[in-house]
């Protein structure tokens, strides 16, 4: 009886320690998916940038040089309130953003190459002239933003520029540097609603399901641009340069294209075509 009672106690055991692994494997495993779904800067919370906090930056904006820019390279600036600061002319490249409230902030000519603005708040912002190149602005809201004149090629994906000025902006794709694929500007499931892209060139961008209704496009060059799924109601296109542009099930109800050129372009399963303004307008066929 004893010796049954002492089996039966080794079995129990047994498979507690059964379970227990069971439970380790299935819990390490949950851990690896983790680690595979976030990236990997999640974990890192920006250990290699600086953490400066509102007080302490803006004692470092007060002494910018006279003639130069200040040098807040690689700053940790993620969740602050900073509305209204005036970042003119600074570099803060690498810089960290992210849903920090920006809004009225002053960053003309300010240098933000590969900087991070994920949900942050530019609403009224000012970024005039500034160099954006590779920047991550996806879930940002720029809501009346100025961007004119910008050097613009990042991710706009979600991204709210609603009555934005967007006007002289150079953010076609850049042919030269493709050794990580192709780089251009990426404003997809985006709103520009009455937003102004007039004389810009994003040449090559991405603008895929996107709301551009009732926005202003007035000579901007969007060569190869792909508009798939978009809204585009009530756009001004007046002279805008749409050869080979994808336009794929794109919304053009009461579209101004008065001297569009839109040679080559993608136009199946296009509406409200009938609609639209087309004197002058070059390359029209009838979609299929």
């Amino acid at each position: 009886m004893n010796r049954f009672v002492r089996r039966a106690g080794c079995c129990g055991e047994v498979r507690a320690a059964d379970r227990y692994r069971t439970i380790l494997a299935t819990m390490t495993a949950v851990a690896a998916a983790a680690l595979m779904y976030f990236p990997p800067v999640a974990f890192a919370d920006w250990e290699d940038h600086e953490r400066l906090t509102r007080e302490v930056l803006l004692a470092q904006l007060s002494r910018a040089p006279d003639s130069g820019r200040i040098n807040l390279k690689a700053k940790n600036l993620s969740g602050l309130d900073l509305h209204g600061i005036n970042f003119r002319g600074a570099d803060l490249s690498s810089g960290v953003f992210n849903g920090a409230n920006l809004r009225d902030a002053n960053f003309d000519d300010a240098n933000l190459t590969v900087a991070f603005f994920e949900h942050a708040d530019l609403t009224n912002a000012s970024l005039r002239n500034a160099i954006l190149f590779s920047v991550q602005l996806a879930g940002g809201i720029l809501r009346g933003a100025n961007l004119s004149g910008a050097r613009f090629i990042g991710d706009l994906k979600n991204t709210d520029f609603t009555d934005a000025t967007m006007t002289h902006m150079k953010g076609a794709a850049d042919m030269k540097n493709q050794s990580m694929g192709l780089m251009r500007t990426s404003m997809v499931n985006a709103t520009a609603v009455n937003a102004d892209l007039s004389y810009s060139d994003f040449s090559r961008g991405e603008f895929t399901f996107s709301n551009f209704s009732h926005s202003k496009m007035v000579n901007t060059r969007l060569f190869r641009a792909d508009f798939s799924g978009s809204d585009l109601t009530g756009a001004d296109l007046t002279g805008a340069q749409l050869q080979d542009a994808q336009l794929i099930n794109v919304d053009l109800t009461g579209a101004n294209l008065t001297d569009a050129d839109l040679t080559g372009a993608n136009m199946q399963g296009v509406r409200g075509l009938d609609s639209a303004t087309k004197t002058g307008t070059r390359g029209l066929h009838s979609p299929q």
